[in-house]
């Protein structure tokens, strides 16, 4: 049976809608993420052996089990265990964030510890807190260093989101899956989707070397 993309033309709009559900789940996933990261990035190093145990522990779970595991006990496991209805979206971008937080933290841990032990001894002697200089000294060095590794958790971030669809979100995936059972063909709108996605990392990926590019620029 040959492929025919024209008759699904007028299903394409459906399917590029679910672009901005996509991006906002992403979006607030790697913002969470990203924050939760560095706080765990920050327990990993500090002296307190509980709170580094804590921040390896809870790595070692998230980087252990499968993504869509975890999506799955947060929508369909939590609400039998604390009562309460948790939306898709809310439950999408909670695991997301969750896991994406487990992989920031290791990608910043290593940004940190390659900076020159030098710089911290300098920072000591001038005075300056941990606070103050994890802050305004550590940080900002090893963002430039880790940039490349934070945009690929980004990208994959992105790829990933698709799983969504298994808990009803109206994403990309979703829509794609919809037209197809509506017309049956898949094969179209699942090669459309994949074109979506292939789009959106080749955006984020040429932004993330123009952002390092800039960054080079600034030292």
């Amino acid at each position: 049976m040959g492929l025919d993309f024209a008759a699904l033309a007028p299903s394409y709009p459906f399917i590029l809608r679910g672009i901005w559900v996509t991006l906002q789940i992403v979006a607030v996933a790697a913002v969470l993420g990203f924050l939760f990261g560095v706080i765990l990035s920050l327990m990993k190093i500090g002296r307190f052996t509980f709170l580094r145990w804590i921040a390896d522990a809870y790595t070692s779970v998230f980087r252990g089990t499968p993504l869509v595991l975890q999506l799955m006990i947060i929508y369909f496991g939590l609400p039998q265990v604390l009562g309460i209805e948790i939306a898709p979206f809310v439950a999408a971008f909670s695991a997301f964030a969750l896991n994406s937080a487990a992989y920031v933290s290791e990608i910043i841990r290593a940004g940190i510890n390659a900076v020159d032990q030098g710089q911290k001894e300098a920072a000591q002697a001038l005075g300056i807190s941990y606070g103050e200089m994890m802050k305004d000294i550590i940080l900002p060095q090893a963002m430039k260093n880790i940039l490349p590794a934070l945009m690929n958790e980004f990208i994959t971030l992105t790829k990933e989101s698709a799983i969504v669809t298994t808990i009803g979100v109206m994403d990309i995936m979703r829509r794609a899956y919809i037209v197809g059972g509506e017309t049956f063909s898949y094969f179209e709108p699942l090669l459309f989707a994949g074109f979506i996605y292939y789009c959106l990392v080749m955006v984020l990926t040429v932004l993330g070397r123009l952002v390092e590019r800039r960054l080079r620029q600034s030292d």
